[in-house]
């Protein structure tokens, strides 16, 4: 199915804000183990919970994408101005 240019534009917006947390998680996950070998257990757990959070937020996003590009998914608005 061919995609129309708000659900190209849409796609593009979700597997860019999935790739921003995809990389979020990565730098989290640094910090979690940084605070663990300084005793920081507690801050370094929460880190890893909101580690977990992005990857699935992640996952979600990329599952919209998805279904956009194979057309189970429609946009027929205008995306908004930048």
């Amino acid at each position: 199915m061919s995609q129309n240019k708000p659900e190209l534009s849409l796609k593009r917006d979700l597997q860019g804000v999935a790739s921003d947390l995809k990389w979020s998680v990565v730098e989290l996950l640094q910090i979690a183990r940084r605070l663990e070998s300084n005793g920081n257990l507690a801050d370094a757990q929460g880190l890893k919970r909101m580690a977990e959070v992005f990857q699935r937020d992640e996952a979600q996003l990329n599952e919209y994408a998805e279904a956009l590009k194979e057309g189970r998914l429609l946009c027929e608005a205008t995306p908004p101005s930048a």
